[in-house]
C-alpha cells in the first residue's frame, strides 16, 4: 500500500538526516521514556499523499491538518493547556496559542475541503465538522501509545466497504495508521499532534466521501459530542490504558 511504503520511506530518511539536530526529534511519552519523533510528520505526509490522488481536496485538508499539528508539537510543547475552552479563554485574554492556531486552521481546512466534497451548503458544513471533529477526536485518544493508530485503523475500516472515493482515502489513512503502529505501541515513536490530525483528517475526509446528509448528521453528532466531553474521552482511554 502506498501510504504504508511513504511512510515508512519518509520516517527511514528523517532518521537518517534528523533535520536540526536529533535532539529536536526526541519526545518523553507518558511513562518518561525517550521516544522518537519521526513517525508523526512521516505519516501525515504519507497520508496526505495517498488522500490527495483520491480527492485533492481531501489531501490539502489533510496536509494543512499535519502542518498545525506539527506548530502545536514545536510552539506548544511546554503548554500545559489542553482542550477548546482553555485555548479559547486565552484567546479572549488576547493571547493566541498554538492551540487556536491549530483549532482554526484545522476548522478552515475541514470548511474549504467539504466545499469541494459536497453539494449543497448544510452538507458542506456538516462535512468541515467531521474533518475537523475527526482530526481532534483521533488526538484526543492519543494519550496511551498506539491508541490513535489503532482507532485509525478500526474507525476507518468499514470505509473500506463502501463504493466511491471514501474508500480510496480510508485506505490511504489505514495505510499510514498500520505503518506507524508497531513503534508507537512498542514505545519506540510517537506521532504526536502532527501525525494524530494528519490521520483524523483523512479518517473524516472518508466518512465525508462515503456518507450522505444521514451519516454526516451522525457522525457529525459524534464528533462534537467527543469535543465537547474531551477530558472524559481522554481519561477513559488512560484508564483502558493503564497508569
Amino acid at each position: 500500500m502506498l501510504s504504508a511504503a511513504l511512510t515508512r520511506a519518509t520516517a527511514g530518511a528523517l532518521r537518517a538526516k534528523a533535520p536540526g539536530g536529533r535532539e529536536r526529534w526526541e519526545r518523553k511519552n507518558y511513562a518518561r521514556r525517550n521516544v522518537e519523533l519521526y513517525a508523526g510528520p512521516a505519516s501525515a505526509l504519507a497520508v496526505a499523499v495517498g488522500a490527495g490522488r483520491v480527492s485533492p481536496a481531501a489531501g490539502v485538508a489533510v496536509a494543512v491538518a499535519g502542518i498545525c499539528g506539527a506548530y502545536d508539537d514545536i510552539a506548544g510543547a511546554e503548554d500545559a493547556r489542553r482542550g477548546f475552552r482553555a485555548h479559547l479563554r486565552a484567546l479572549r485574554d488576547g493571547e493566541v496559542t498554538s492551540g487556536a492556531v491549530k483549532l482554526f486552521g484545522i476548522s478552515a481546512a475541514g470548511l474549504v475541503a467539504g466545499a469541494f466534497l459536497k453539494e449543497r451548503p448544510l452538507d458542506r458544513l456538516l462535512a468541515g465538522v467531521v474533518i475537523a471533529g475527526a482530526a481532534h477526536f483521533v488526538n484526543l485518544v492519543d494519550v496511551r501509545p498506539g491508541r490513535a493508530a489503532a482507532s485509525v485503523l478500526a474507525l476507518g475500516a468499514p470505509g473500506l466497504f463502501r463504493a466511491g472515493a471514501g474508500a480510496g482515502i480510508a485506505a490511504a489513512a489505514m495505510g499510514a495508521a498500520a505503518a506507524v503502529l508497531p513503534d508507537d505501541l512498542g514505545e519506540r515513536a510517537m506521532i504526536g499532534d502532527t501525525g494524530a490530525h494528519a490521520l483524523g483528517a483523512a479518517l473524516g475526509a472518508a466518512v465525508v466521501a462515503g456518507n450522505g446528509r444521514v451519516g454526516l448528521v451522525a457522525h457529525a453528532a459524534a464528533v462534537v459530542a467527543a469535543a465537547v466531553y474531551g477530558d472524559k474521552v481522554s481519561e477513559t482511554v488512560r484508564v483502558l490504558g493503564g497508569t
